[in-house]
């Protein structure tokens, strides 16, 4: 895979990365959310300087990552119906034959 050379500006600053080919939208819009979430904390906030906003963006994006992780993380109960099923095929056989 190759790599693609991109500018992408995050809090009014313009950073040049280097991604692999198919990873440019996802980069895109992670800036693109960045951005976002700092222009909601400058409308619902009184806070002006841009490291501060940056800060609160990484622990509200941060924090949201965490939550997603740990949901994904929940295992679903094991569906046995089926083997239950054969088992108790499995015994009616067995009583037949008694």
């Amino acid at each position: 895979m190759g790599k693609l050379s991109l500018k992408v500006v995050v809090a009014g600053r313009t950073y040049p990365l280097t991604v692999n080919e198919g990873e440019e939208a996802k980069v895109l819009k992670s800036a693109d959310d960045i951005n976002k979430a700092i222009k909601m904390l400058q409308d619902n906030y009184a806070v002006k300087d841009m490291q501060d906003l940056l800060a609160m963006t990484a622990l509200q994006l941060a924090s949201k990552q965490s939550v997603n992780t740990q949901v994904e993380k929940v295992v679903q109960p094991a569906d046995y119906s089926s083997i239950e099923t054969e088992l108790e095929n499995l015994k009616k056989e067995l009583d037949s034959l008694k």
